[in-house]
């Protein structure tokens, strides 16, 4: 039996762009026999060279600058959203008006009240949508909430978070459209830390108050003109977070690390087990069972590293092999299976539209109680 087509249209062909074109074109590789079958169809970007340059190097069937024309194509079935977050909201809302299935990079919208709009034109619509919040597909993230939800870890005590990178310390280096605001790129905050808050929100669930702290490095920046612009968009976040049973902790979203790359790490401790995790180790889970006896010289006692790999479960595991070390971009490739089995199957996808709306609530939160320096209460 052939393998059903889902033609999915690109809108946006930055650096996202090209890892959701990479997704689709692999993924018939990493997964053996899948019932459906990714096929490019079309790429849109405001710059029409770019989106040319991508159908030829990529096999898309055609390139546009102008949306409308993507999303009226009967042969696309779902496209990806991938543009800066100011304009998330119109594309997705645009595309679910045509039908389309949607993947979104995250941050859903540029502000919650979009963010709310989204979610709930696409509840009434009956179509498949997915955030990209791609650190959730790791195996070693996804053998961390097996053990959380077994009860291994038991009664969450205090947890850690932190997405750390060291790109914005250079002053004289030229901002990005993260660092404009009105691009809705909402500083580091909305960059790194809502990927590890969704991942925390993953393994813990809802947040029940929250403390937040921002810092701009610089108050100003030259921007692609060499210009000196004043900055508004935060190069740090710090966040104390509580969650509703009474466990606190911590996390850590920032630019202006020197030494880091691209560092992404989380620690969790209950009073049974507790789990850590680096992005720079992805091979490994690392597991404290606090069941295990203290005894002479240390027994059995301490952290165990789980060895997950590239151990999906199937249809994934075979390319590469589940004995093979993982990086960045599987994680990325199996986000996107998801989506597709989702599309595929009619099942929900997660973390879903709702999901990203709760991130955006956070985000939101955070922002309002670094400017009024107390304590807010993230309402249900």
């Amino acid at each position: 039996m052939a393998a059903k087509s889902i033609g999915i249209g690109i809108i946006g062909c930055g650096f996202m762009g090209k890892t959701h074109t990479y997704g689709a074109k692999t993924l018939p590789l990493h997964y053996e026999n899948l019932p459906f079958l990714p096929r490019l169809i079309g790429v849109c970007d405001v710059n029409l060279d770019e989106a040319q340059k991508m159908k030829d190097q990529n096999g898309f069937d055609f390139a546009t600058s102008n949306l409308e024309e993507l999303l009226a194509r009967k042969d696309i079935d779902a496209v990806t959203v991938s543009t800066p977050n100011v304009f998330h909201k119109a594309a997705i809302l645009s595309a679910l008006a045509a039908g389309k299935h949607v993947y979104c990079d995250k941050p859903l919208a540029a502000d919650y009240a979009g963010a709310v709009e989204v979610s709930g034109v696409w509840r009434k619509s009956g179509l498949i949508a997915q955030v990209a919040h791609q650190f959730r597909c790791f195996p070693a993230v996804m053998r961390a909430k097996q053990l959380i939800e077994e009860g291994r870890i038991g009664a969450i005590m205090s947890f850690h978070g932190a997405y750390l990178h060291s790109g914005s310390i250079d002053k004289n280096k030229p901002m990005g459209w993260k660092q404009d605001k009105t691009m809705g790129g909402g500083g580091v905050l909305f960059d790194l830390g809502s990927h590890i808050l969704d991942l925390l929100y993953n393994l813990l669930g809802e947040f029940s108050e929250i403390f937040a702290s921002t810092r701009i490095l610089y108050p100003e920046r030259p921007n692609a003109k060499g210009e000196l612009v004043k900055i508004d968009a935060d190069d740090s976040a710090w966040i104390l977070l509580k969650l509703p049973g009474g466990a606190q902790g911590m996390v850590e979203a920032s630019k202006i690390y020197t030494g880091t790359n691209d560092d992404f790490t989380f620690e969790i401790y209950g009073d049974k087990g507790a789990l850590r995790f680096d992005s720079n180790l992805p091979n490994w889970l690392e597991f404290f069972d606090n069941s295990r006896p203290e005894k002479a010289l240390g027994g059995e006692r301490g952290y165990t590293r789980i060895e997950t790999m590239s151990a999906f479960e199937k249809p994934g595991g075979s390319l590469p092999p589940s004995k093979f070390p993982i990086g960045w971009i599987r994680s990325h490739v199996h986000s996107f299976y998801n989506f597709c089995n989702s599309v595929y199957t009619g099942t929900p996808a997660s973390p879903s539209f709702d999901d990203g709306t709760y991130i955006l609530k956070i985000l939101e939160t955070a922002y309002a109680s670094a400017e009024e320096g107390r304590w807010k209460t993230i309402r249900p």
